[in-house]
C-alpha cells in the first residue's frame, strides 16, 4: 500500500499578502491502527497473547515517561530512539537568562534504520475528494469524529 497524499491550494510565501498561490502535497492517513490492532498483529507474529503485547506496550509508556523526565534518551534498539529537546529565548548575557524562557519540550522520535530505510522505498497515491467521502464516510480530516 502506497503513502497517501492529497493536493492543497496555499500562499507560496506565507504572511506576505499577494503571494502567489501554489499547490501542495499534504500526506493523507487511510485510516487508525489502534492499540488493540497492534496488538493482536504482534500477537500473531510472535508466541505471546495480545494481552502480555498490551501489558508491555502499557510498561513500555510508564517507563519512557520516568527515564525521559530523568533527562536519559531512551534506546529501543532497532526500534529507534526517543529523547527530550528544548529551546530557549535568547540572551546577550549569561547572566540574564533563567529557566523561565524555557520553552515548553519536546519529545523526539528518531527512527532506527529498517524504518529510515521504509522512507527510501515509500510509494505514493493521490487521494482524491471521492474516494476520501468513501473511505472515510462522516469523519473529518485525518481525525476521527467522536459524536
Amino acid at each position: 500500500m502506497a503513502q497517501g497524499y492529497k493536493l492543497v491550494l496555499r500562499p507560496s510565501e506565507p504572511g506576505v499578502k499577494g503571494s502567489k498561490k501554489l499547490y501542495y502535497a499534504v500526506s493523507k492517513s487511510t485510516g487508525f491502527t489502534d492499540i488493540r490492532r497492534l496488538c493482536k498483529l504482534v500477537a500473531a507474529r510472535s508466541t505471546v497473547s495480545s494481552a502480555d503485547v498490551k501489558a508491555v506496550l502499557d510498561n513500555l509508556n510508564y517507563i519512557l515517561d520516568l527515564e525521559l523526565q530523568d533527562g536519559r534518551i531512551v534506546q529501543l534498539g532497532e526500534f529507534g530512539n526517543f529523547r527530550i529537546t528544548v529551546g530557549s529565548e535568547g540572551v546577550e548575557d549569561k547572566k540574564k537568562f533563567s529557566a523561565s524562557m524555557i520553552r515548553a519540550p519536546k519529545i523526539v522520535f528518531t527512527p532506527g534504520f529498517d524504518l529510515r530505510e521504509t522512507k527510501k522505498t515509500m510509494g505514493y497515491s493521490l487521494i482524491t475528494p471521492e474516494v476520501e467521502k468513501t473511505e472515510n464516510p462522516g469523519g473529518g480530516e485525518d481525525r476521527p469524529e467522536i459524536e
